[in-house]
């Protein structure tokens, strides 16, 4: 692993901080309503069956410098993931998550960052997808999960 280290400027929050003065509001922008609206439909990512559950399907989503950062911290490789969901989809079981306050940002031409927060029964995270188009074909390229609490 390479390390670099870089001079920064810090220092403590104000004294008048408040929790609520740091949440942005994100509001998605009137163009990128239809895009939301697709992407929506293939979160949350790898869990939404009417685009596949097999590894091929996976493969064809996935592109080929997709990478995630999970909910722990831990950096997974696409190889990592697509064995992981090849294995979790041999004895699949369903449930039922909750999506809040989803959000898209066109960040490049065909490439869209999407992000929610996302509750699975008492464990809610921050998710983060980036998304590229090719065409009509959608491929994921980055995903993050944060966990809340």
């Amino acid at each position: 692993m390479q390390r670099f280290q870089v001079k920064v400027i810090d220092g403590p929050l104000p004294p008048d901080f408040s929790a609520s003065a740091m949440e942005p509001t994100l509001e998605t922008s009137p163009d990128e309503a239809p895009v939301l609206a697709e992407l929506l439909q293939r979160e949350p990512l790898f869990h939404r069956p009417e685009f596949g559950t097999s590894r091929a399907d996976f493969e064809r989503l996935a592109h080929s410098a997709f990478w995630e950062v999970g909910a722990s911290g831990r950096r997974y490789s696409r190889r990592f993931v697509l064995d992981t969901l090849e294995k979790r989809y041999e004895h699949p079981t369903t449930s039922v998550w909750e999506m809040q306050d989803p959000h898209c940002l066109k960040i490049g031409p065909d490439n869209y960052l999407l992000t929610y927060t996302l509750i699975q029964d008492k464990r809610v995270t921050r998710r983060s997808t980036i998304w590229r188009r090719s065409g009509a074909r959608w491929q994921v390229v980055y995903h993050q999960g944060t966990e809340v609490r």
